[in-house]
């Protein structure tokens, strides 16, 4: 599905990493699961990993900010800003920017250490039929390798599949 924003560049894909799939879960449980802090702490990083903290001011220029635990303990703090937000459609944010699009200190890109843009893409194909699109872009080449090889693929499918589990559940 192609993106809409006309200000995106078109995906390259020695940049940028994508991941898409067909979920039985309404389009506004999935937009909920990704803006309400307290729906991603329960999904939002792969097991064994957990979410201990998020916060989410949604609006174009408000923070995302995630708390993430590895299983020894260790603490991992994500920051960004939101850069569209489209509910129930598409949701845009960026490590690289701060809240009120500042651009963010080289060395403050979270715990993966490099910059990026998340792009979800929302489609609803029936009531409660779902096309997930998670894109990852990055500034070079050697960083999009980097994250490829850290799990990208495995690591976003772990997530949405939690996810799927966390707001199917009764």
């Amino acid at each position: 599905m192609p993106l809409k924003t006309a200000y995106l560049a078109p995906l390259d894909p020695t940049l940028d990493l994508t991941f898409e799939r067909i979920v039985d879960v309404p389009v506004e449980r999935l937009w909920q699961a990704w803006t309400d802090p307290s729906h991603l702490i329960h999904w939002f990083t792969p097991e064994p990993w957990s979410t201990v903290q998020a916060e989410v001011d949604l609006r174009p220029g408000g923070r995302f900010a995630t708390l993430m635990r590895s299983p020894e303990g260790q603490e991992y703090p994500n920051a960004g800003c939101y850069l569209e937000v489209i509910p129930n459609e598409r949701l845009v944010w960026s490590n690289a920017v701060q809240p009120g699009f500042r651009p963010a200190q080289a060395t403050a890109a979270g715990s993966t250490d490099f910059a990026f843009t998340a792009v979800i893409s929302l489609e609803a194909l029936g009531p409660s039929t779902t096309r997930y699109t998670a894109t990852v872009l990055h500034p070079d080449a050697a960083t999009c390798q980097r994250h490829a090889a850290m799990g990208f693929h495995q690591g976003w499918g772990a997530a949405l599949d939690q996810l799927v589990a966390h707001m199917t559940r009764g």
